[in-house]
């Protein structure tokens, strides 16, 4: 199994910062894939960025040039850097890991960005 925490959400401003973590239970080098995903109210879950064991990383369209994601394996940490945020990129982002062919979510954090 995979534990997920998840951490940095709040409420920032239109054209501001905010940095996500999330902390896996397991060495993060083991997890086929690693990503965040969001989730607005009224609409479906979808994938925000993704990093594969391999390092591999693809974006959403509609963050590509502003979020960034991380690792750090020392620290089972994957990271969202979010930059030039807009006020609908808020939802509830969530970590998750793809390990032994089953995906596994963390609780949510919400983020909100204000016009």
């Amino acid at each position: 199994q995979v534990q997920l925490v998840e951490s940095g959400g709040g409420l920032v401003q239109s054209g501001g910062s905010l940095r996500l973590s999330c902390v896996a239970s397991r060495n993060i080098f083991s997890i086929k894939a690693m990503g965040w995903y969001r989730q607005a109210p009224g609409k479906q879950r979808e994938l925000v960025a993704r990093i594969t064991s391999g390092g591999s990383t693809n974006y959403a369209d509609s963050v590509k040039g502003r979020f960034t994601i991380s690792r750090d394996t020392a620290k089972k940490t994957v990271y969202l850097q979010m930059n030039s945020l807009k006020p609908e990129d808020t939802a509830v982002y969530y970590c998750n890991a793809y390990w032994s062919d089953i995906d596994y979510w963390g609780q949510g954090t919400q983020v909100t960005v204000s016009s």
